[in-house]
């Protein structure tokens, strides 16, 4: 019958599956088979470095089949996978790497001078695998049979998170509860699996060949992956060294994806820009689904893809590294809402009041978005963490990582916001999200973050850094009359910085601290 465990479960579908494409990645095809058989060579490497139940391993990696592999060979082992992103200074490795405590790190051969950097100043004895010539060796050294491991339900998943402020924090779950969580209850598309004989069963009619736009260290990326593979369908990995949206859609097209997996408007724009720049150029018939998640994707966005791709639906999909998926917002062409994203959530789902009880439908009241059942243990190593966001309220176990709703008179929620980004001005609370969903329709615009920052009568002022499109001339003065013909006065920002580009971190969240330095003076 085998059990919930992630790395048991894609071995169960690999030997249903075994002869249909698991991975696809600038030319190198790997079938289900052919993926097993590595990620047990791995997994006995891996072993032999020293690498055993509970321990952690190391992925600084950019896209690649290398990174599934890992993560695979770790579920064998029943060890844990933790996401370092490839993009972070010596000093921002330093922390993550002295909270995770890896035995073994697989990385990147030109990051390997950053990372030797941040190990010796740590003092930390981790053992380093480069990608390249020395992991297929170690590959090759090692047998292709499966460990003899037993796995259960209950081992160890973590997910570093940083979201938009603060250090990044490890996730800890079990990997029954993100497969019912966060990877689609093993039965992408249809009710959860009653059995895990049941994910491989389901995946012999799975066809999906889904394209991650978004770095595999960001939770989107991961999980649809991982969700994909016990789906038996195709990953379609872009290795390309960053995001490019005309390189995306090409592979996009070459390799017929019927999904794109994106984070908010850092990628959906681009993406975007490009079809409309030359409608003409990819034949696309086979996608018909662009989900997004991680991020705001606007309602310019969406129309802006519909348009292009009438035949797709664009599913704006909420969740939080805390609380796997929660709600999606679907749209098609000609059908999509102009206002903050409005979810259809499941029964777990509920906006909690500050006595921590669901509110009622269409109270009107602003609450904490809240997940409860299937959520993760707490932070990694964080049990003051842990005990804010994932705390027992009236007999219930709840996660609440701070993001305030509403909810509906049908039930709907209504997110508005991060509320620790909130901005209270005069008494007034301002939710970012708002004022940047309309600033971002203006035409003109092309992306745009809102921040709070100080000021002497109010506490606090609405500030904007935009960056405008390309050969189009952003007038501030009619940017400020289109938000006031759709904001409240209050909600408008009394600043404006615009850049050349706006910085981002590589998951596509905005990089809070970079835009309050740009709109740090005066009132504009």
């Amino acid at each position: 019958m085998g059990s919930w465990n992630l790395g048991t479960l894609f071995e169960m579908v690999a030997d249903v599956v075994g002869d249909r494409e698991a991975v696809v990645a600038d030319g190198t095809r790997l079938r289900y088979a052919q993926l097993d058989e590595r990620a047990n060579q791995l997994a006995h490497a891996l072993r032999d470095l020293g690498v055993g139940p509970g321990d952690h391993v190391g992925l600084l990696l950019r896209n690649g089949p290398e990174y599934l592999e890992a993560m695979l060979a770790a579920f064998k082992l029943r060890a844990i996978s933790v996401n370092l992103n490839t993009r972070y200074t010596a000093d921002e490795l330093r922390y993550l790497l002295a909270d995770a405590l890896p035995v073994v790190v697989i990385h990147e051969p030109d990051l390997a001078e950053r990372l030797g950097v941040a190990t010796a100043e740590l003092g930390l004895d981790a053992r380093l695998l480069p990608r390249g010539s020395d992991y297929e060796a170690a590959l090759a050294a090692a047998p292709s049979h499966r460990p003899d491991v037993v796995r259960s339900g209950d081992d160890r998943y973590v997910l570093y998170t940083g979201g938009t402020t603060g250090l990044p924090k490890g996730v800890v779950w079990r990997h029954e509860d993100l497969l019912f969580a966060a990877l689609g209850g093993g039965s992408s598309g249809g009710d959860p699996a009653d059995t895990p004989s049941d994910v491989a069963e389901h995946a012999r009619h799975g066809r999906s060949r889904c394209l991650p736009a978004s770095p595999f260290t960001h939770g989107t990326a991961q999980w649809m992956a991982l969700t994909t593979l016990l789906g038996g369908g195709t990953v379609l990995v872009d290795g390309g060294p960053a995001f490019a949206a005309d390189r995306l859609w090409t592979f996009a097209e070459q390799e017929g994806a019927t999904l794109l997996a994106i984070v908010g408007d850092a990628f959906g724009r681009p993406l975007a820009d490009a079809l409309r720049a030359e409608p003409d150029r990819w034949q696309l018939d086979e996608l018909l689904v662009i989900l997004s998640g991680g991020a705001v994707l606007s309602p310019g966005t969406r129309r802006e893809l519909l348009e292009q791709l009438p035949w797709a639906v664009v599913v704006d999909g909420y969740g939080t590294s805390e609380t796997g998926g929660q709600g999606q917002m679907p749209s098609w062409a000609g059908q999509v809402a102009t206002s903050l994203p409005r979810f259809h959530v499941d029964e777990n789902t509920a906006v909690l009041d500050d006595a921590g009880r669901p509110a009622p439908p269409g109270s009107g009241l602003i609450g904490r978005l809240a997940r409860r059942g299937r959520i993760p243990l707490g932070y990694h190593g964080d049990p003051a963490g842990s005990a804010e966001t994932f705390t027992e309220l009236h007999g219930q176990r709840w996660a609440v990582p701070g993001d305030l709703a509403r909810v509906e008179a049908d039930g709907s929620i209504t997110l508005l916001g991060r509320g620790s980004s909130s901005i209270n001005t005069g008494g007034e609370k301002v939710f970012p999200e708002e004022v940047e969903i309309v600033l971002k329709d203006h035409a003109a615009v092309f992306d745009a973050v809102v921040v709070g920052v100080p000021d002497d009568r109010f506490g606090e002022r609405v500030a904007a850094v935009v960056q405008g499109r390309p050969g189009v001339a952003l007038d501030p003065d009619d940017l400020d009359r289109h938000c006031r013909g759709h904001l409240a006065p209050f909600k408008v920002p009394r600043r404006l910085v615009v850049v050349d580009e706006l910085a981002r971190r590589p998951s596509g969240k905005a990089d809070l601290a970079w835009a309050r330095e740009q709109v740090q003076g005066p009132p504009g």
